[in-house]
């Protein structure tokens, strides 16, 4: 990232790895909700028509829904994997962004645009690739709702994994794996590169300090850009992945009969939670990421110093 004064440490490979994955966390847990919230909005109209096709309506609506009929506890369904995918996915696609900038540039400080695109679509989709089974897993528990006896799709995270697995095959568990590889690499270059680029811009006409204003400024506006651009491929990424097996033959099938069945203002369902979600991800991430680097930077350089 930008930012850093040559008088400045600058952060290691391993701090960025480990501090990206844990703000990752941080962030999650704090707007898991509303993660939920954006995913039961976004498979609503799945069902056939008079089947409960407007049982969610707004941000409110569909948590105060989800309370009141299945308990509070449902706002954090998928909770753990979602941990589990923030820990692997953004140590990745966050923690390896820098380190992949400058294998594009061999080494050099110089990074124009061009550069940052190819370096957010190279992680993102290093991401994906390696941490796709718990996003699927994820998607799945927040979708699930609870049966009239009281039964549930999947009673824990490791029985998804082993239900899904037994059911659809190890393919199973990367279902929707192209999909999610480029609603990844689209949300990494909306998010990474407009922090970037906004934070560059703050610091180099002086308006801000390096600091944790600046930081929420530019997070607040990559959360902007990176739900416009990327909702569509969410939704789809979304429907795709929680579908049973053979309900689409592919991403691009399920994107046309979203289209004709309930038109283009699909592919944008949910995005006040989305932008709601991503904003505030946004936020507690790169403020709590920048603060991670700083502080592990700056243990570490205590301890090496004799």
């Amino acid at each position: 990232m930008v930012g850093i004064k040559p008088k400045d440490a600058v952060p290691s490979g391993p701090v960025k790895f480990f501090g990206a994955g844990t703000a990752g966390c941080i962030a999650d847990l704090i707007t898991f909700p509303l993660d939920t919230a954006k995913v039961r909005l976004q498979i609503q109209g799945e069902s056939i028509k008079g089947e409960g096709a407007v049982k969610y309506r707004g941000v409110y609506g569909t948590i105060t829904t989800m309370v009141r009929t299945e308990g509070a506890r449902s706002l954090y369904n998928g909770l753990v994997a979602g941990l589990q995918r923030q820990m692997s996915f953004a140590s990745v696609r966050i923690g390896l962004y820098d380190s992949m900038k400058q294998f594009y540039t061999r080494g050099t400080e110089s990074a124009g645009i061009v550069v940052r695109l190819m370096a957010g679509c190279t992680t993102g989709a290093m991401a994906v690739a390696f941490a796709q089974p718990t996003d699927v897993v994820k998607v799945r528990f927040q979708a699930q709702v609870r049966l009239p006896g009281g039964g549930r799709r999947y009673n824990s995270t490791l029985d998804a994994y082993r239900t899904i697995a037994r059911d659809e095959g190890v393919r199973g568990l990367w279902k929707g794996c192209m999909p999610n590889i480029t609603r990844n690499a689209i949300v990494n270059c909306a998010e990474l590169v407009t922090y970037d680029l906004i934070k560059e811009l703050i610091l180099k006409y002086d308006l801000m300090t390096d600091n944790l204003p600046c930081h929420f400024t530019a997070a607040f506006g990559a959360g902007f850009c990176t739900t416009v651009v990327a909702s569509p491929v969410d939704v789809v990424k979304t429907r795709f992945m929680n579908s049973t097996d053979g309900k689409y033959r592919s991403a691009i099938n399920c994107a046309i009969i979203m289209m004709r069945n309930e038109g283009p203002s699909a592919f944008y369902k949910g995005f006040m939670p989305s932008f709601l979600r991503l904003g505030s991800w946004n936020i507690v991430m790169f403020v709590t990421y920048e603060q991670i680097k700083r502080h592990m930077t700056r243990t570490q350089q205590y301890w090496e110093t004799p």
